[in-house]
């Protein structure tokens, strides 16, 4: 009489579920494209990040003919590197404060934090989704500047350290706001400062054009940022002075947002 093979034990599959979270990696990378993809499909979030820099550049640089503005630089270089700050501005601080803002009231920070992802995980995955935001702001920004005549310097490294200090300086005042007031004042807070900081804080002009007040505006983080930028792309350089005031406005966003930032 015949008998059936039987398989060894160690082959037998035991259907024992084993719980578990991912690699904290794998976590930190799934928030990260789950934040960016919010913030590109958002109607207001894409208008701000890429609409808005791109009609400030196009009517920069065609108001500036018009009106006959003359510069030592010819306008597009002028403008771009301006232009490119402002939409590092956008995200980091506009988008993120009022995207946080709105997490805040419907609760969605609050149920992340009872998930495996760490409030370190999701900190960091917010900057991975700006970082991503960014570059494809940089990417369209530039390729539009170039069909203009844009002629930039090497200032690679400067554009670099510029854009993480100045994410670090917004994303830290963003949090800010977004953590200390309601839903609907982070809203309006946010697209006020935005408004005024790109009319007056020398973000998309150069200090220079602001006269007296250019010695005023060069400590805020807009005219840190916009004069960084325009240090790397006009001559190449790296403007430690303008760096230095950005670390500090990130010291101070990040200190004052670890204690005053409600999750809900």
């Amino acid at each position: 009489m015949s008998t059936l093979p039987t398989r060894p034990a160690s082959a037998v599959g035991t259907f024992t579920p084993r719980p578990g979270a991912a690699p904290m990696a794998r976590q930190v990378l799934a928030q990260a494209r789950m934040e960016a993809r919010l913030m590109l499909r958002n109607g207001e979030q894409l208008l701000l990040a890429v609409v808005v820099p791109l009609i400030v550049l196009v009517g920069a640089v065609q108001g500036s003919d018009r009106l006959g503005l003359s510069f030592d630089h010819p306008a597009i270089d002028v403008f771009t590197p301006g232009v490119l700050a402002l939409a590092v501005m956008s995200t980091s601080f506009t988008s993120l404060a009022i995207a946080t803002g709105f997490e805040r009231r419907y609760g969605v920070i609050k149920r992340l934090g009872t998930s495996p992802l760490s409030r370190s995980g999701l900190l960091v995955g917010k900057v991975i989704a700006l970082a991503l935001v960014e570059l494809v702001q940089v990417v369209v920004i530039s390729l539009v500047a170039l069909t203009m005549g844009w002629q930039p310097a090497a200032g690679l490294l400067g554009v670099l350290l510029a854009v993480l200090a100045g994410t670090a300086a917004f994303a830290a005042l963003g949090l800010l706001v977004a953590g200390s007031l309601r839903a609907e004042a982070t809203l309006a807070a946010a697209n006020l400062i935005y408004l005024l900081l790109m009319s007056a804080g020398a973000v998309v002009l150069p200090i220079s054009a602001y006269g007296g007040f250019g010695d005023v505006v060069r400590w805020l983080p807009s005219g840190a940022l916009g004069e960084a930028m325009r240090g790397a792309l006009l001559d190449g350089t790296v403007q430690l002075r303008d760096l230095g005031v950005l670390l500090v406005w990130a010291l101070i966003g990040g200190v004052a947002t670890a204690r005053t930032f409600s999750w809900e």
